[in-house]
């Protein structure tokens, strides 16, 4: 297993250097869905590729969205999650969390030190058109960002 993401690590990132940072971002995003169930380890390390593509300038037009007609149905009322001050390991568990129990319609608004884009990613491959993503704001230094599940 270690081989393998080792392989695919090298591959994404040099995909990622060639300027197709989106369509390494999202492949990388879809190995981590496959992978953080049953192999932490080796989806933690794709975890890690995702954050280096991030940093990665644009080399083609990313598709990442700012927003979107379904927001028209999210309703008014949000809730922040602000996870600067959470250890990193534990940022995504509570991110997930959040967005779990969020119902069809319901947002929150989540800021973050970094661009949070990989987390778009792993979203895209878990939640297909099932949850909306928009900038409020986008550093330097802050992140937020609205995070939505689909109404119906």
């Amino acid at each position: 297993m270690a081989a393998v993401v080792d392989l695919l690590v090298r591959a994404l990132r040099a995909l990622g250097g060639t300027g197709h940072t989106e369509l390494a971002s999202r492949i990388a995003g879809r190995a981590w869905a496959v992978l953080h169930a049953d192999h932490p380890r080796a989806a933690d390390r794709i975890n890690g590729l995702l954050h280096y593509l991030a940093r990665l300038p644009a080399g083609e037009t990313p598709s990442t969205p700012t927003s979107s007609s379904k927001e028209r149905t999210m309703t008014t009322a949000s809730t922040e999650l602000d996870v600067r001050q959470e250890i990193p390991a534990r940022r995504h568990e509570l991110i997930f969390a959040t967005y779990g129990a969020l119902a069809a319609g319901e947002h929150f608004v989540l800021v973050n030190d970094h661009d949070p884009k990989p987390l778009y990613y792993q979203l895209a491959a878990e939640h297909t058109d099932q949850f909306t993503w928009e900038y409020l704001e986008q550093g330097p230094e802050v992140w937020r960002v609205r995070i939505g599940r689909v109404g119906d």
